[in-house]
């Protein structure tokens, strides 16, 4: 029988956003610890909103190339079940920070072409899941969150080697397709649920979650 599809929704910033979530049946939030997006949280922030979702749904912490001085602050801060790993991490980096901090580690793998989505090969044995999401533009000031999607059959032949989320420029309208196409056991959405640019719309995500939650994998 095939298990629901699991929904995290990412770049969350405000108590609104975070119930919306929560309320919609959401398996992870995430909270961007990288200045340069419009998702970026203060600790001060950070820790309430994960205070607020501590039981209810696994607390994601995405950050960028991180420094070992950026993932105490946020451990200290947040507390996350889960450090999401958005960079250009080495496998060797990602199994240092699982050992260092004893915490599973996602790692995103930015995808335009299949070749690109073999570079998650490498990471199988590093990280706790591999995060496929869409390229950025070359002029992007940030490695996710930009709202377009890639080509999904990109992954054929490289996700049933792997425990994955699928992300990248998915909506309440085209997550349902995205799913079915990939056969995703877990999604992520950041930009395809706001109404602007770090500004979540709570419902945008109560539909990307109804979506998520009835679509079929791999129909």
């Amino acid at each position: 029988m095939t298990q629901m599809t699991k929904v995290k929704i990412c770049g969350l910033k405000t108590e609104a956003a975070l119930d919306a979530a929560l309320a919609g049946g959401a398996d992870y939030v995430g909270l961007v610890f990288f200045p340069p997006s419009p998702r970026n949280v203060a600790p001060g922030t950070a820790k309430a909103l994960a205070a607020r979702a501590r039981g209810r749904a696994k607390v994601v912490a995405l950050m960028v190339d991180p420094e070992d001085a950026l993932i105490e602050a946020v451990i200290a801060s947040a507390d996350p079940d889960i450090l999401q790993l958005h960079g250009d991490e080495t496998p060797e980096r990602v199994r240092e920070i699982h050992r260092r901090w004893g915490k599973p580690v996602m790692k995103a793998i930015k995808v335009e072409t299949a070749e690109d989505a073999k570079g998650a090969l490498p990471y199988r044995d590093a990280a706790d899941l591999i995060l496929f999401d869409a390229r950025a533009p070359e002029e992007s000031t940030r490695p996710g969150g930009n709202g377009e999607p890639f080509d999904w059959r990109a992954l054929l032949g490289v996700t049933d080697r792997m425990s994955f989320m699928l992300s990248g420029g998915l909506t309440p309208d085209n997550v349902a397709e995205a799913i079915r196409v990939t056969g995703a056991a877990i999604v992520d959405v950041s930009s395809g649920v706001e109404s602007r640019p770090g500004e979540k719309d709570p419902d945008l995500i109560r539909r990307f979650l109804q979506a998520a939650k009835a679509a079929k994998q791999g129909a």
